[in-house]
């Protein structure tokens, strides 16, 4: 007795078609193991998701500036540990930036979304322009970036408005 397992969509050929499993001998657990097998990975996703669009933020910087820390030998502020911090902040920047689009390339696969155009819609030749723009929808890992980035930008600017005080009342007591 042979039955067909409903699994994601995948993608194959750059089409959107269901990929049927077959299988001899299935139990009514199995079923239930491979959704739950499913949303695991989902949620896995989105948590690293998370993890990285933070660290991006909060975390890259708090390091870079550690490690600069460490290559400082006086007190006093020169080149070299300035170096190292924005050396340190680009490398953590680029590769937390690479992961992320990794993440976001592997979820859409995972969930069957159509993965993203390599070229710009703005960067297209002007004879293509009536070839039709794929729209893609967007995916559960950009709009946890979006909530990250506008989550960012509105502390920053709490903390600026608020917590950050006048720099002019530091130069009022040598006046």
């Amino acid at each position: 007795m042979q039955e067909r397992i409903q699994t994601p969509l995948r993608l194959r050929s750059g089409t959107r078609e269901e990929v049927p499993v077959t299988a001899t001998a299935i139990s009514d657990e199995t079923v239930p193991v491979a959704a739950t097998q499913h949303m695991l990975k989902r949620a896995l996703f989105a948590a690293a998701t998370a993890f990285l669009s933070i660290n991006l933020w909060t975390g890259s910087p708090v390091l870079a500036l550690w490690v600069g820390s460490q290559a400082a030998d006086e007190r006093e502020l020169s080149m070299t540990p300035l170096f190292v911090v924005i050396v340190t902040l680009a490398v953590l920047t680029v590769a937390i930036s690479v992961t992320l689009l990794w993440l976001e390339q592997r979820y859409r696969l995972l969930v069957g979304l159509p993965t993203r155009e390599a070229r710009l819609t703005w960067l297209r030749s002007f004879n293509s322009q009536r070839e039709p723009v794929r729209q893609v929808p967007t995916s559960l890992l950009e709009r946890i970036v979006t909530v990250v980035v506008y989550v960012a930008v509105i502390l920053l600017l709490v903390w600026f408005v608020f917590f950050a005080g006048s720099p002019m009342s530091d130069y009022a007591q040598y006046a």
